[in-house]
């Protein structure tokens, strides 16, 4: 029989003790939307990169262009569309409220088991 830890070798539980160990978990798979491209032309800025919490935005960094979403890791809280310049600008032009999942929008965030992609709707 093996024997057993006692109270003080036991990590306390939640604890993360590896840094950098987030890419081994698939956080993605509990959120209830999920971004996808829209219709109007990205711009490339970046802000959605930069303000992203996960990580989650995919950039080609040879031409400097977002190429899309990790969606393994992506919580879809939506803060890539909110941030969205271009997004700003659609909004403004519709003169009123836009709906998340317009399409729009340049990022525009549709419910998890929707369509995937403008055109496959």
């Amino acid at each position: 029989m093996t024997e057993m830890k006692g109270w003080k070798e036991i990590p306390i539980g939640g604890m993360i003790l590896d840094a950098g160990n987030s890419e081994a978990y698939n956080t993605g798979d509990w959120r209830a939307f999920r971004p996808v491209p829209g219709e109007a032309e990205c711009t490339n800025c970046m802000l959605c990169w930069l303000n992203c919490p996960d990580s989650s935005i995919l950039v080609d960094a040879e031409n400097e262009e977002m190429t899309g979403f990790d969606l393994k890791h992506c919580k879809g809280c939506g803060i890539c569309a909110a941030v969205c310049p271009v997004n700003a600008g659609v909004i403004r032009r519709a003169e009123g409220e836009v709906e998340k999942d317009d399409p729009r929008l340049c990022i525009r965030m549709v419910e998890e088991g929707k369509f995937q992609e403008v055109g496959n709707e």
